[in-house]
């Protein structure tokens, strides 16, 4: 049991998202990911969380298993061309990850997701959370619009644009 990791979690409240993303942040996100969406047949969602809850932190739950459990929460899953990623950040550990459907997710090599959040990771540790998420956003549209090309008779917008803040 990592009792830092567990402090770390205790400590981080709602105000530290607020902090990081005040809603002038959290507009330009979502315009970004409605602009990125209109140049591919993807789907983008942003979900960021402050901590975890004690039952999950005690558990010693991963940022990766959290965002596997959002993916589904939040159906992301649920795209006609299961094409759906999610950016999850949960914001004590600092840990940003990639949950791809399997339409994407089988056109990815692994590492490539890796590197978006690596970048994304190296914005956050320079305190840009804003920046950092663009820069993942339009990383992940560069690979939608090359397997996803925009199909202009039949794109229709299948999950919310505007970025889930989870409680």
């Amino acid at each position: 049991m990592n009792f830092v990791r567990i402090l770390h979690h205790l400590l981080t409240g709602q105000l530290a998202v607020r902090r990081v993303f005040p809603a002038a942040s959290l507009a330009t996100i979502e315009h970004a990911i409605k602009q990125s969406e209109m140049s591919h047949g993807g789907e983008i969602c942003f979900a960021v969380e402050a901590a975890l809850n004690t039952t999950p932190l005690l558990r010693n739950q991963t940022a990766r298993e959290r965002a596997v459990e959002v993916f589904s929460q939040l159906r992301i899953w649920d795209t006609e061309y299961n094409n759906g990623v999610l950016i999850y950040l949960l914001l004590a550990d600092r840990d940003v990850e990639i949950i791809a459907d399997r339409g994407i997710n089988a056109k990815m090599m692994k590492n490539e997701w890796e590197i978006i959040c690596y970048a994304m990771e190296s914005a956050f540790r320079q305190q840009q959370f804003e920046a950092g998420i663009i820069e993942g956003i339009n990383r992940i549209s560069h690979h939608l619009q090359k397997h996803f090309p925009r199909d202009l008779t039949n794109k229709k917008n299948e999950l919310a644009d505007k970025p889930v803040i989870l409680y």
